[in-house]
């Protein structure tokens, strides 16, 4: 980590775990525009807009980034922490991720990805649990297969996890 990184004031997002009826799991396939060779999977979500709160800016988040509308979300599943170089400058992020159950995988509104995600956007896939497990690309977090391992079989943490990258 560089001293720069180390000095980046957090910027505070939300993200949502969602899954379909066949409990598949939505991922946003993302690049570097400045490294295209640095790509990753994610779930969809970003930051808070001024005075919005967690919730509120993950289901706008799903909305603009996938077009499905979520009236409510389920939990707070975790809390990660992580520092990254993306355009060549330091990041640092604290992302809180709620679980989401959506009937359809069918946009219900028109998407309004910003700048930045349409630069940066390969594709969105949903993934099967065991799909997931065999993906060699970078998870973010890197963890997830397990951590959706858990949750299908009921034996995710009753409080939000901490993760840090």
């Amino acid at each position: 980590m560089t001293a720069s990184t180390s000095t980046v004031t957090p910027r505070i997002g939300a993200r949502v775990l969602l899954q379909d009826p066949a409990d598949r799991v939505l991922l946003i396939h993302a690049l570097d525009p400045a490294d295209t060779a640095h790509h990753w999977w994610e779930l969809p979500g970003g930051g808070l807009d001024e005075g919005e709160d967690l919730q509120t800016a993950a289901r706008r988040e799903v909305a603009e980034e996938t077009g499905i509308m979520l009236p409510t979300l389920s939990r707070e599943l975790w809390v990660r922490e992580s520092r990254f170089c993306y355009m060549g400058r330091d990041h640092h992020r604290i992302e809180h991720v709620f679980l989401g159950r959506t009937s359809t995988t069918t946009p219900e509104v028109a998407l309004r990805p910003t700048e930045n995600e349409k630069a940066g956007l390969i594709e969105r896939r949903w993934w099967p649990a065991d799909e997931l497990r065999q993906c060699t690309d970078k998870l973010l977090p890197a963890e997830l297969p397990a951590l959706l391992d858990d949750l299908l079989a009921d034996r995710f943490s009753p409080t939000p996890l901490t993760l840090t990258d």
